[in-house]
C-alpha cells in the first residue's frame, strides 16, 4: 500500500473528450501519471497488472484521436483495460476492481458506453470491430471501430478468419497489434517469430530515428504534417506481407510507447483511411514498473502488492492448490509410463503443465491461444498411440467445444481432460467461471467425467485418466488450495463409475459432486442438533452414473438432493432421468438439486459467490429441512 500519486493532468481528465484540450506535451505527462495511477489501483486490489501498464500509451494516444465512444475501441483481450477504465468516468471506483459491487477486470457492456464489447476471452476483437463497421455502414450505430489485439491473441484461428473477411470486405477498420512479445506465458508459434523478424529488423530504427531527429529540425508550423507523412511512408515500407495480402495495409513497426510516433501516426490514418488497416505497435508488458518488467510473467496477475517493492501479500495455506496436485501426480504418472504427454493453450502456469515440461520437454506442447487445436491435436496423439492430457480451464475449453463432439467423443479416442477452475473463480467474474463443462461433456455418449472432492480424490482421478484407454475421459477441480487432507504417494486407479458414501445415516440423503461436498459434511453436523442425520455420498463420477449406489440411496431414504458446482443440466438432471426411467418417482420419493443459479454471477470473494449461488451449508441446511418439512432455520433460504 502507499500513498496515492500525485495527478495534476490526470485530475483534469473525467472523460476523454477531456483530453482534446490538452498538448501533445500534457499527453505525455498524462501517460505517466496515468501508469502511475494503475500501478497504485492493483497494488490495492490485485489483478492483471502488466498488460495495462503495456498499452498505457496507446490507452492515451487511441482517447485522444478517436471520438470514445462514439468510436468504439475494442480490448483484446480485456485484462488490458485498466488505464482505460481510469480515463473512461471509472477512475472514482478504480480501487473497487475485482471486488463484490465493484468494477469488473475485463471491459464489460453494461458497465459504460466506453466498453462497447466485452472479452473475457481472446482473439474476438477483430470480428467484433468488423461487425461494428457493417453495422455503420448498414445503418446502425456511427463511428469507427478500433480492435486492440494483443500478439498471443494472434495465436488463435478465430482472428485469422476475422482478419480475412475483413479484408475481403474492405470496409474501414482499425486493428492495433500490441506486439509485445509476450502474451500470458512467452509467446510459441511461428506468428511470434514472423512478428519478431519485422521488428528486430533495421526498419524499425530507422522509423524510430525519423520520429525523432530530422523532423524535430523543421519550422513549428510544418513538423507535424512532415512528420505524419514520414511516418505513413516509412511505415508502410516495413513488412507486414502477410496482413497485406490478407488484404490490410500494414503500418509498422511503430514504438507503442512513443507518443511522438503513435498521436501522428493515428491522426493520419483517421483522417485517411478508407479500407481496413492495421497498426503493429511493439510494446513491452509490464513497461515502467521494474517488478513487473521483470516478472517471468511481466506482472501479468498479481495479488495485492507494495508499490515501492512489488513484494505481493500472499496469505499462506497448508494445503496445496488443485494446480499443483495435478502437477504432481502427472509426473509421477509420466515418470513410468512414456506414452504420457501435456498439452496446454497458452496457460503453462495457470494449469501446472509448466513443472510437467520442465520435467518432461519433449512431451509438453503449448498450442498458443488455439484451443480448438488443442483438442483435435490431442486426440492425433490419442490416435497416435500416446496418452495425452488436454490441460485447459473450463471456461476455455467451451472454445474447443467442437472438437470435443467431433475429433474425440465421436471417435471415441482416449484424451484426457483435466479441467482447471471448475465452477466459481471468484474475482475474475462470469467470463472464467467454469460453469457448464459438466453438462457439456456428460451429454456425449461415451464421455467419462469426474469430479474432484478434494485434493487426494483429485490424484486418484489423474491416476484413473492415465489408466483408461477405453475412450475420452475428463475430470474437474477448482481454483483455489486444497482442504488439507492427506495426500497419497501415488494415486489410485478408480473403478469407472462407482461414488462412495461418505458418512452414512438416514432420512435424507446428500449426493454430492465435486467440492461442495466438504459443505455438505459442514451442513450435517448442524442438522446433528436437531437430531437429523443425512447420508453422504460422494458421486464421484457424472458419467457413468453410480446406478446401484444411487437406486439403494433413493431406496432407503425418503429424500435425495444431489449439490453440484455446475449448471442447470450437469449432474443432477443426469441423476433424475435415472430415477424416472426406473420408475422411482411413482413411489414418492423426494428429489431436489442444488446448482449454480441459472444466471452469470458477478465476481466476488469465493465464499460471497457460493453466499449468491445459495450453496454454502447454510443453504444445504435448509434444502434438508424444507424437504424433510421441518421448520426452516431463520433467514435460511436465499
Amino acid at each position: 500500500m502507499t500513498d496515492r500519486p500525485q495527478t495534476p493532468v490526470l485530475d483534469r481528465v473525467n472523460l476523454p473528450s477531456d483530453l482534446k484540450s490538452l498538448t501533445d506535451t500534457e499527453l505525455r505527462q498524462l501517460a505517466d501519471e496515468l501508469r502511475s495511477e494503475t500501478i497504485s489501483a492493483v497494488s490495492v486490489t490485485g489483478g492483471h497488472l502488466g498488460a495495462g501498464l503495456g498499452v498505457v500509451e496507446l490507452t492515451v494516444a487511441l482517447h485522444a484521436v478517436f471520438d470514445t465512444p462514439r468510436d468504439k475501441v475494442i480490448w483484446d483481450v480485456g485484462h488490458q483495460c485498466y488505464p482505460h477504465k481510469i480515463l473512461t468516468g471509472r477512475r472514482d471506483r478504480i480501487r473497487t476492481l475485482r471486488t463484490g459491487g465493484g468494477l469488473a477486470g475485463f471491459t464489460k457492456r453494461a458497465e459504460s458506453p466506453y466498453d462497447p464489447f466485452g472479452a473475457g476471452h481472446s482473439s474476438t476483437s477483430i470480428s467484433a470491430a468488423l461487425g461494428f463497421a457493417a453495422a455503420r455502414d448498414l445503418g446502425g450505430d456511427p463511428g469507427d471501430a478500433i480492435a486492440v489485439i494483443g500478439d498471443g491473441a494472434m495465436s488463435a484461428g478465430m482472428a485469422y478468419e476475422a482478419l480475412n473477411n475483413a479484408g475481403h470486405l474492405g470496409k474501414r477498420l482499425f486493428v492495433v497489434l500490441n506486439d509485445n512479445e509476450m502474451s500470458i506465458a512467452p509467446p510459441v508459434g511461428a506468428m511470434s517469430s514472423y512478428l519478431t523478424r519485422l521488428y528486430t529488423g533495421g526498419p524499425f530504427q530507422e522509423l524510430k530515428a525519423v520520429a525523432k531527429g530530422a523532423v524535430g529540425m523543421l519550422p513549428d508550423a510544418v513538423q507535424e504534417g512532415a512528420r505524419r507523412a514520414k511516418e505513413m511512408l516509412k511505415g508502410i515500407a516495413v513488412g507486414g506481407t502477410l496482413f497485406e495480402e490478407l488484404g490490410f495495409s500494414y503500418i509498422g513497426p511503430v514504438d507503442g510507447h512513443d507518443l511522438e510516433q503513435l498521436l501522428p501516426l493515428l491522426r493520419t490514418v483517421k483522417s485517411r483511411a478508407s479500407g481496413p488497416i492495421l497498426i503493429h505497435a511493439v510494446t513491452r508488458k509490464g513497461k515502467g514498473y521494474a517488478p513487473a518488467e521483470n516478472a517471468a510473467d511481466r506482472g501479468h496477475a498479481t495479488g495485492k502488492f507494495h508499490v515501492g517493492t512489488g513484494v505481493q501479500a500472499k496469505t499462506k495455506s497448508n494445503a496445496p492448490s488443485y494446480t499443483s496436485v495435478f502437477a504432481r501426480e502427472l509426473i509421477t504418472q509420466a515418470t513410468g509410463d512414456d506414452r504420457i504427454v501435456g498439452i496446454t493453450a497458452a496457460m503453462p502456469d495457470g494449469t501446472g503443465l509448466k513443472q510437467f515440461a520442465d520435467r518432461f520437454p519433449r512431451r509438453s506442447f503449448d498450442v498458443g491461444i488455439a484451443e480448438q487445436h488443442a483438442v483435435t491435436f490431442a486426440a492425433g496423439l490419442a490416435a497416435g498411440g500416446m496418452k495425452p492430457f488436454c490441460a485447459i480451464y473450463s471456461t476455455f475449453l467451451q472454445r474447443g467445444y467442437d472438437q470435443v463432439v467431433h475429433d474425440v467423443a465421436v471417435q471415441g479416442l482416449p484424451v484426457r481432460f483435466a479441467i482447471d477452475r471448475a465452477g466459481l473463480v471468484g474475482q475474475d467474474g462470469p467470463t472464467h467461471a467454469g460453469a457448464y463443462d459438466i453438462a457439456f461433456l456428460a451429454n456425449l455418449p461415451g464421455f467419462v467425467v469426474m469430479a474432484a472432492s478434494d485434493e487426494a480424490e483429485l490424484a486418484h482421478m489423474v491416476a484413473t485418466a492415465a489408466a483408461h484407454d477405453e475412450g475420452p475421459i475428463a475430470f474437474r477441480f477448482p481454483r483455489g488450495e486444497g482442504t488439507g487432507v492427506d495426500l497419497p504417494e501415488r494415486g489410485e486407479i478408480l473403478p469407472i463409475g462407482k461414488g462412495r458414501i461418505v458418512q452414512p445415516g438416514s432420512g435424507v440423503a446428500l449426493l454430492c459432486l465435486g467440492t461442495r461436498l466438504g459443505a455438505a459434511i459442514e451442513a450435517r453436523e448442524a442438522l446433528e442438533a436437531r437430531g437429523i442425520r443425512p447420508t453422504i455420498a460422494d458421486a464421484r463420477f457424472a458419467k457413468p452414473l453410480d446406478r446401484e449406489m444411487i437406486l439403494e440411496l433413493a431406496r432407503d431414504h425418503d429424500a435425495l438432493i444431489t449439490i453440484e458446482e455446475g449448471a442447470i443440466g450437469g449432474f443432477g438432471s443426469h441423476v433424475a432421468q435415472l430415477l424416472a426411467d426406473e420408475g422411482v418417482f411413482d413411489h414418492g420419493l423426494k428429489f431436489r438439486s442444488m446448482v449454480l443459479p441459472d444466471r452469470f454471477v458477478d465476481h466476488d470473494a469465493p465464499f460471497a459467490m457460493y453466499e449468491d449461488s445459495a450453496l454454502n451449508a447454510r443453504h444445504i441446511e435448509a434444502k434438508v429441512l424444507d424437504v424433510l418439512g421441518v421448520d426452516s432455520i431463520a433467514d435460511c433460504r436465499a
